[in-house]
């Protein structure tokens, strides 16, 4: 226990003096919420995968889909490489970079205001980001606090405060480039974990083989007359299994904290070195916890049920407590570091997006210029440094939000994150990555497909998963997006050719 607790207290001391280091850079906007657009590719894409992968994967999802759907769980991981990593930069990176200069903005919802010339849209995205990351990161505290419960018998609701503050402190103090560094860090710490802590599990099963055997006697939940579907190649539900890897590997291209990380990559190099850095961490610690995860059932225990349910945020935490002392000390530093750089992702984009587009909004034109030059002297001194203080104060009120939810959770991580990402990606996905390549997408359609995804989600929500489980809707959500913008694209009034043209000349360069 002392060593857990020393290696802990020196994690977090070295989390805060990153942010100490970082604060000289975070005393402008674009230094606070981008780096300064100067942010090399192994810290785009450490930042990258740290903040896609969190508690959330390592309790939540690994648990509950390992749980369910056996060895087959692993395509979660693999999807998570290959769709949400390597073919998200490849489609999204340098598209991204070059328009979102060009247009000078810097958030998901700053982006559809200029490419659409939309202030409506604008202010209507960055309330969807606003509402729709609370759950997300009150899914991440709780996964957080699970382990740390069971890592050190402290109680819950001290867990969740204490990240809370120190996530607080460091994003507060550094800003972005703070957050990058403590990625880099934090994604190191993850990378060796996983590989070791799948290592000795399995090992504890009596090596990879026999554990594979033994799960493959295990009966079928539909069906307990018939065994090795938890071995299967695409398991006993396959159908819902891709509906796991649509929402968590598509999922990511229409969620801001993931797409800003382009914003702000230093140049075009940089994207293809970070698309292969990027990729090789999603293999290795999304192919890893589930993976992991896949062996649940082998540890199933009477204390997994509550009321005759399984408690799936229970089931990782379960399996690690097997083990010797220094790899739960081990355990609770990866999930740590995994949840404390995915926090500090979700408040800096909820907060910089609060800020810029709504309390601040520069009226900017499509080719990036401010419309009123009088708002120009305020952005030069006085209201570059009030911004950032509102945007410190925001985070501050963020994690209260979010901290309040997960003291009190709604519901498993998994559907909390399924809630998130279903009605973010579903509202932008689609006028997203067809805005960076169409010119034919018309504000109208822009505006369906935020009511399509945030209404569907809601509507599942408030009717008991009517439509489907909220993995599922969410992957409908996203899916569906496309054909809603297309469609009404066709019929609806188009933008000026001029203002397109303006917008898309940055790829001639």
């Amino acid at each position: 226990m002392l060593l857990r607790i020393i290696f802990t207290l020196l994690f977090l001391l070295l989390m805060v003096a990153v942010g100490i280091y970082s604060r000289k850079q975070a005393d402008s906007v674009d230094g606070f919420v981008l780096g300064g657009r100067a942010v090399g590719p192994w810290l785009t894409a450490f930042a990258y995968g740290t903040s896609y992968f969190s508690a959330v994967v390592f309790i939540g999802y690994a648990g509950q889909f390992g749980w369910k759907y056996g060895m087959s769980a692993t395509w979660i991981g693999i999807g998570n490489a290959l769709i949400g990593s390597l073919l998200a930069w490849i489609i999204l990176g340098r598209r991204t970079r070059v328009m979102t200069r060009h247009l000078q903005s810097r958030t998901m919802p700053d982006f559809f205001g200029i490419r659409y010339d939309s202030e409506g849209l604008r202010v209507v995205a960055s309330i969807i980001v606003f509402v729709f990351l609370i759950p997300y990161t009150a899914g991440v505290y709780k996964g957080i606090s699970t382990l740390f419960e069971m890592g050190f018998g402290i109680p819950y609701i001290y867990c969740a405060v204490t990240m809370a503050l120190l996530t607080a402190v460091y994003v507060i103090l550094g800003g972005y480039k703070a957050t990058a560094i403590n990625d880099f860090i934090q994604g190191c710490i993850m990378i060796f974990g996983i590989v070791l802590i799948v290592s000795a599990v399995v090992k504890s099963q009596g090596g990879l083989s026999a554990a594979i055997a033994k799960l493959s006697v295990l009966p079928s939940d539909a069906d307990p007359a018939q065994s090795g579907k938890f071995t299967s190649l695409f398991g006993p539900d396959p159908w819902n299994l891709l509906g796991v890897v649509i929402l968590t590997s598509l999922g990511t291209w229409g969620l801001p904290q993931m797409v800003g990380k382009f914003y702000s990559i230093s140049d075009e190099a940089a994207v293809r070195r970070g698309t292969v850095i990027s990729t090789v961490f999603a293999l290795l610690v999304a192919g890893g916890c589930y993976f992991l995860g896949g062996f649940s059932r082998l540890y199933d225990d009477p204390s997994l049920y509550v009321n005759g349910k399984v408690a799936y945020d229970s089931i990782v935490p379960s399996m690690l407590v097997t083990l010797n002392d220094a790899i739960i000390g081990l355990v609770v530093l990866l999930v740590l570091a995994a949840s404390m750089s995915t926090l500090a992702g979700l408040v800096l984009t909820s907060s910089s997006t609060m800020t810029l587009d709504l309390i601040y909004r520069d009226k900017k034109s499509v080719d990036g210029e401010v419309k009123d030059g009088s708002i120009v002297d305020e952005v030069a001194k006085k209201t570059e440094k009030r911004k950032v203080v509102v945007m410190r104060v925001l985070i501050v009120f963020f994690i209260t939000i979010s901290l309040l939810i997960a003291l009190n959770p709604p519901t498993f991580i998994a559907q909390l994150m399924g809630i998130s990402w279903g009605a973010l990606a579903g509202a932008f996905l689609a006028p997203f990555l067809l805005g960076l390549y169409w010119k034919g997408v018309t504000p109208a359609a822009v505006w369906a497909c935020f009511a399509w995804g945030v209404g569907l989600i809601v509507f599942n929500m408030l009717t008991g998963n009517s439509i489907a489980n909220p993995i599922n809707c969410g992957a409908i959500a996203m899916v569906g997006g496309f054909p809603v913008v297309w469609l009404v694209s066709l019929f609806t009034k188009k933008m000026s050719p001029e203002k397109v043209d303006k917008i898309f000349e940055c790829y001639k360069k």
